[in-house]
């Protein structure tokens, strides 16, 4: 399976969360599964920590090497993802619109707990 995870899973993962549910966890680290982290989550990480809007309990820096040595692949921004300048505004937030247009133009499912992600017809875990 292959799945896009969005920004707050990527911190539950991380962080040992217990928001995350065992199952969900388990699609994560299970190694026959294909696991992409926008690299718009880990911008959006990047500026809530220097903000002082998020903690967490290492570095961005930490954080991408703890992906790679999981297997996890950052998913660039490429050039036919800028179509999330054609999306309807269902979804207001810069980072979760560029999320779901790169579900869109990959075909990956998102594995997220915003429920109005489904309003661009994407596919949700």
């Amino acid at each position: 399976m292959r799945v896009l995870v969005d920004t707050h899973v990527v911190i539950w993962y991380l962080e040992g969360n217990q928001s995350l549910s065992k199952p969900r966890r388990q699609s994560i680290v299970d190694a026959n599964n294909d696991i992409f982290v926008s690299i718009a989550s880990l911008w959006e990480i990047s500026i809530k920590i220097s903000a002082g809007k998020l903690k967490v309990s290492r570095s961005i820096s930490d954080i991408f090497h703890q992906l790679a040595d999981q297997s996890i692949t950052v998913l660039p921004i490429m050039a036919g993802h800028v179509q999330v300048a054609t999306l309807p505004f269902h979804h207001r937030d810069p980072f979760d619109r560029m999320i779901i247009a790169q579900a869109q133009v990959e075909f990956l499912p998102i594995m997220t707990h915003d429920k109005a992600f489904a309003d661009y017809g994407v596919k949700l875990l």
